[in-house]
């Protein structure tokens, strides 16, 4: 009889187990201020931002239909305002998922023009951006503004970075990180042109910069960024003018002065890897 009763009770407690909802499949969703009436948005490990005015909301990268459902809901319940305005950073589906929740008669949706081709050609999961630019756009809205910069060739073909002067803060995604390596293989990328989109970043006038992931950060960010990259680059180069093969880079190349980054362990064998094949796409071209 005890052991019955045991046994019923064990089944008890895993079907239990199993009815449970899940913490972590929830979504970690928040808004948080970033300088006057500029806002950080959250979903999860994206981030992106939102500028309140008199007359209306300038949103950015919408992340998800899902989380741009709610951050429009969250918008009309704090601010009471249309949102006038939806700027896309660039074409990844993982950042601009979900524009169609915004796309209506009050909402103007912007990108760079080769964004615009690609959301079409490629048939992103987004609203079709209707005013795109070359190489740079000022939008003004309620008497405050945000700067539109196209910095060439870097994560993707039509990456763009947005500075809200009067906040002082970049939003700058996935080619720039603070305190941490760039994410895993370097995925859509172009190199050395990528470098050469971070140094226009550091002739930019701010102090807070607000990344696609993690926390913020500031101009000192950018510039280790950019370090980091260049050394990568140069070492993965000279490397493979020695001859040496992918898996001997990844052995011999520490890049020590930058062990203290985020995801270093992780990922700097990815990055190399990466780097890799660039440095040999370049090399087949020339």
């Amino acid at each position: 009889m005890t052991k019955n009763i045991r046994f019923f009770s064990l089944i008890m407690m895993l079907s239990a187990t199993l009815l449970m909802p899940s913490v972590h499949a929830q979504d970690q969703r928040a808004i948080t201020q970033i300088a006057g009436d500029l806002y950080r948005f959250q979903n999860n490990f994206h981030y992106s931002v939102f500028l309140v005015t008199p007359k209306g909301v300038i949103a950015t990268d919408p992340i998800t239909a899902e989380a741009a459902a709610w951050l429009k809901a969250e918008i009309k319940k704090r601010f009471d305002l249309p949102i006038k305005f939806l700027i896309y950073s660039h074409d990844h589906a993982d950042h601009i998922a979900g524009g169609e929740v915004f796309d209506d008669d009050e909402t103007i949706v912007i990108a760079h023009r080769n964004a615009k081709e690609t959301i079409i050609g490629e048939k992103r999961p987004t609203a079709v951006p209707e005013v795109t630019f070359s190489d740079r756009l000022t939008i003004e809205l309620g008497g405050k503004h945000v700067e539109l910069f196209y910095v060439g060739l870097s994560h993707s073909d039509n990456m763009i970075v947005m500075r809200f002067p009067e906040q002082r803060t970049l939003y700058a995604v996935d080619f720039v990180s603070v305190k941490r390596l760039p994410y895993r293989d370097l995925s859509d990328a172009y190199f050395p042109q990528w470098i050469e989109a971070i140094r226009l970043v550091e002739t930019l006038d701010f102090d807070i910069l607000a990344p696609g992931h993690g926390a913020l950060g500031s101009k000192p960010d950018v510039i280790e960024h950019r370090k980091y990259l260049e050394q990568l680059y140069e070492a993965v180069l000279a490397s493979a003018r020695e001859g040496l093969s992918l898996d001997q880079m990844k052995t011999r190349i520490t890049l020590p002065d930058f062990q203290h980054l985020g995801q270093y362990q992780e990922w700097l064998p990815l990055n190399i890897e990466g780097m890799y094949r660039q440095v040999q796409l370049h090399r087949r071209a020339n």
